[in-house]
């Protein structure tokens, strides 16, 4: 079964939204720049109070390793998303202070080099840019054995054609679970429910 993952989530309601939708993943952006950004105390208000069955995934653009593993050490997320530059390297020096599931995302070109360089990361996420909400040429998606996520402009309109065409571990959604920029219960419900009615 496709997993589901809800992204950006800022408000202890978006929790509330989340806990009655059930998705596999839950994202808190660390990433200052995006208009979806939590600090550290708000995600940790949060994460108490999601659903412990929801796995929180944090995603970050470039951060220190330190501040990366600290937050995933705390407890306050489960998983690391890297969206930036991130190498090898920084992937080294970050599994020397935690052992948790590294998510990287690659965008564009960059999804044939992840496949050909086999980057060192537990799953992938393919996406058309850092929370651009549009959709990519999906024939650019590699052959790969490594789970990956699909991001980028999936709705409740396209999700189940990208699921029968592409057949990702999971789907990652943000802006089109939204209403004037703030996560919608209802098109977090719909969206869900599509899902796991078709995948019944």
């Amino acid at each position: 079964m496709t997993k589901i993952k809800i992204c950006g989530l800022t408000r202890p309601c978006d929790i509330d939204f989340v806990n009655e939708a059930k998705p596999d993943y839950i994202g808190f952006v660390f990433w200052k720049k995006s208009r979806r950004s939590v600090t550290r105390e708000q995600a940790a208000v949060l994460k108490a109070k999601l659903d412990p069955d929801i796995l929180a995934v944090g995603v970050f653009v470039d951060e220190k390793e330190e501040i990366v593993a600290e937050l995933v050490n705390a407890g306050i997320i489960d998983l690391i998303q890297l969206h930036g530059t991130e190498d090898a390297a920084y992937v080294a020096r970050l599994r020397k202070l935690t052992d948790k599931p590294i998510i990287k995302a690659f965008c564009g070109d960059q999804m044939g080099e992840a496949l050909r360089n086999g980057f060192p990361a537990h799953y992938y996420l393919f996406d058309s840019g850092k929370g651009t909400g549009k959709i990519f040429d999906w024939d650019l998606v590699p052959e790969i054995e490594k789970p990956w996520f699909l991001a980028g402009g999936i709705s409740a309109e396209n999700v189940i054609e990208a699921i029968e065409k592409l057949h990702p571990y999971a789907v990652d959604f943000s802006s089109s679970v939204e209403t004037n920029g703030k996560k919608d219960r209802d098109k977090i419900l719909k969206i869900v429910r599509r899902i796991r009615d078709v995948e019944r």
